[in-house]
């Protein structure tokens, strides 16, 4: 086992950067089942921490399912029982979350009309400062919690739905049912850290990775109708994209498939 030192020049705890790095280890494979991974001494001098970060970081791979202890023979690596990870395709968007909005329950945390920002008020071609419909949603799936919605909404598209349809139906069924006809959308897909906000209703630690989703949805009439920020848990929650490689008249690029698996 080769690891770099960990760092200390961050405001993420020393023992989560070591959980971070065995847990991927040990995802990838990387500790045979028969044979121990190295002792707490030993991690220590590897990752250059103190025995207590190791033990808190061993601790909560133990909890997770990660490792299994067995007195007078150490620590093993095992695979943990976890539920089947939930796959969008970049194709077929709105069916996909359509049908992730029918098969998973959302928590609604917070709600209300507030003043559009200078980029939400851009994004969705209105006036600095028009009211716009802001709904914070925690989305789980098996009961446990996988992304992190924040909606921004037109006041008088916003004024179709009530709280409580927030919390039980998804958004883009509630649009169609308000006759607002959903076409197409601008999506990006970037990485970032949980906040000490989103940490907690996620379920993990402060400055853990995260997809980030940014997602601005058009009607027929190419008119803004939503701009969501989505915060996903990449333990659970993951994209995919089908390519073919296309000969092109300087190069062969790789190409998105023109129908999802």
């Amino acid at each position: 086992m080769s690891t770099a030192p960990i760092t200390t020049d961050s405001v993420t705890p020393l023992h989560h950067k070591v959980y971070v790095v065995l847990r991927q280890q040990i995802e990838e494979g990387q500790f045979e089942g028969e044979k121990p991974i190295p002792s707490e001494h030993e991690l220590s001098q590897i990752f250059s921490v103190s025995r207590i970060t190791i033990r808190r970081a061993l601790d909560r791979l133990k909890q997770e399912g990660f490792v299994s202890r067995a007195r007078g023979r150490g620590t093993f690596a095992q695979a943990p029982v976890a539920p089947q990870a939930i796959s969008a395709n970049l194709r077929g968007i709105f069916e996909n979350l359509m049908a992730m909005g029918l098969r998973t329950r959302v928590k609604l945390i917070e709600f209300g009309y507030v003043p559009a920002t200078p980029v939400v008020a851009q994004k969705l071609k209105l006036q600095p400062g028009a009211r716009v419909q802001r709904a914070v949603r925690v989305r789980y799936h098996e009961n446990i919690p996988f992304s992190h919605l924040t909606t921004y909404l037109p006041e008088e598209i916003g004024r179709h739905c009530d709280e409580q349809e927030l919390s039980d139906t998804p958004l883009l069924l509630l649009m169609k049912r308000a006759g607002i006809k959903v076409s197409a959308a601008d999506q990006s897909v970037s990485a970032k850290l949980a906040d000490t906000i989103v940490a907690p209703l996620l379920q993990v630690e402060t400055g853990s990775p995260l997809l980030w989703v940014k997602r601005l949805v058009l009607d027929q009439n190419d008119r803004p109708v939503e701009y969501l920020h989505a915060l996903y848990r990449p333990d659970i929650y993951e994209y995919q994209m089908s390519m073919s490689r296309v000969e092109g008249e300087s190069a062969t690029l790789w190409s998105p498939d023109a129908t999802s698996a």
